[in-house]
């Protein structure tokens, strides 16, 4: 459930061309120089325990200079967070954004990106890439209109330890936790937030809204957008043992068990896989590297049967685990924007339209846009920037409830 990135070959062949056309100046551009070790932000509040305080900031030499060339502080970071399965204390990684200059009165106003999927294992974190796995356009987008930008990995990924893929309480208080280390960061920052997401990071930032009143009290969510939110995926079980799960959604599926295999030792595995995912389970969970590549072509091969829960019983049980990380948990602590597909090949629309119900009857203030023609990549976002610039100001929500 990857949001869509650009193209990273189309870059390079750009800048190719650029170097046949200026072979005089590209020829000492790709004399390699040293490169800067990272460094300790000396500046950042390391004095602080509990969730949102540093563990870690360190600069990021490496990183696109699309960002750094803009001035301001770029920083690689360890946070204490908290678990959503079992509250215990955890940490996590991520990148943090400062713009450059003097903030604005109470500071600089806070925009947390929740990311898409990127996979299951500790070094798919988009924070170990130097563009956020392409998601560096945005990022830069934030900073020019004034935004401090918080960008976490999530459990388990860039950290030791589990990831629990898709449990929206977790990867919610994660992103909560983003802003607060933001805080502890840089003085500059104010206390109100928005919060940004697509996909997996569409489930984060739904969740961080309805735990965010509770949880950090001490700041001011304006909204939160969801694009195709992972909000409920309790029903790909039925069709995992129907037999008619989309070829997405099965991958998905695969690296669900993974993460409750890890969250729930005593889940047995074996009732829900076999054949072909059971005998390259291992190189199923990889997200790159010679056996990221062998997963594409393991999957091609895979069958409806080698997903089928065992037993009537199997499935019940799986069922009842993701309705323990399903949305919504409770009202949301400010308003939603929600934007789903009906072309969506991972998250079926009735899924989407039952939570948005749910969060409604809750007395959430919800406005749902409903793209019928539009799939999980290609969803629009573009209402959300004129939504976002309201929460900010203090207009009233819309509420399409």
């Amino acid at each position: 459930m990857r949001m869509p990135i650009l193209p990273r070959t189309a870059t390079w062949i750009a800048a190719v061309g650029t170097c046949a056309a200026l072979v005089a100046g590209c020829a000492s551009a790709l004399e390699p120089k040293a490169v800067p070790e990272p460094q300790t932000i000396t500046t950042a509040d390391f004095a602080t325990d509990g969730p949102g305080s540093l563990v870690e900031a360190m600069t990021i030499p490496t990183f696109d200079r699309s960002v750094s060339n803009l001035g301001g502080t770029t920083a690689k970071v360890l946070y204490r967070s908290t678990s959503g399965i079992d509250g215990t204390p955890t940490e996590v990684s991520g990148a943090l954004f400062v713009p450059p200059g003097d903030p604005p009165p109470g500071g600089w106003p806070v925009m947390a990106f929740a990311h898409g999927t990127t996979g299951i294992q500790q070094e798919c974190a988009p924070s170990a890439s130097n563009d956020l796995l392409g998601s560096v356009g945005l990022i830069k987008s934030y900073l020019e209109l004034g935004f401090a930008v918080a960008a976490a990995d999530y459990q388990g990924l860039g950290t030791d330890g589990n990831h629990p893929y898709l449990d929206n309480r977790t990867a919610g208080l994660n992103v909560i936790d983003s802003v607060r280390a933001l805080r502890k960061l840089s003085p500059s920052v104010s206390n109100r937030w928005a919060a940004f997401g697509g996909s997996q990071g569409g489930g984060a930032t739904w969740a961080a809204n309805e735990q965010a009143a509770g949880y950090a009290p001490e700041l001011e969510l304006v909204g939160t957008v969801s694009l195709v939110p992972s909000a409920d995926m309790s029903g790909i079980v039925r069709k995992a043992l129907d037999g008619t799960l989309t070829d997405d959604q099965a991958a998905a599926y695969i690296w669900m068990l993974m993460g409750l295999q890890k969250s729930y030792p005593d889940l047995r595995i074996d009732d829900y896989i076999s054949g072909v995912v059971r005998e390259n389970w291992d190189v199923l969970g990889a997200c790159s590297g010679p056996e990221g590549n062998q997963r594409g072509e393991i999957l091609s091969q895979m069958s409806a049967d080698d997903v089928e829960p065992a037993s009537s019983e199997a499935a019940s049980l799986l069922t009842s685990l993701l309705e323990r990380t399903a949305l919504p948990i409770g009202p949301a602590s400010a308003p939603m924007m929600v934007i789903y597909a009906g072309r969506d090949s991972f998250i079926d629309t009735r899924w989407t339209d039952d939570a948005i119900a749910e969060g409604c009857a809750l007395g959430s203030v919800i406005e749902a846009d409903f793209q019928p023609d539009k799939g999980h990549g290609d969803v629009d976002g573009g209402a959300s920037v004129q939504w976002l610039g309201e929460r900010f100001g203090g207009q009233p929500a819309p509420n399409n409830c």
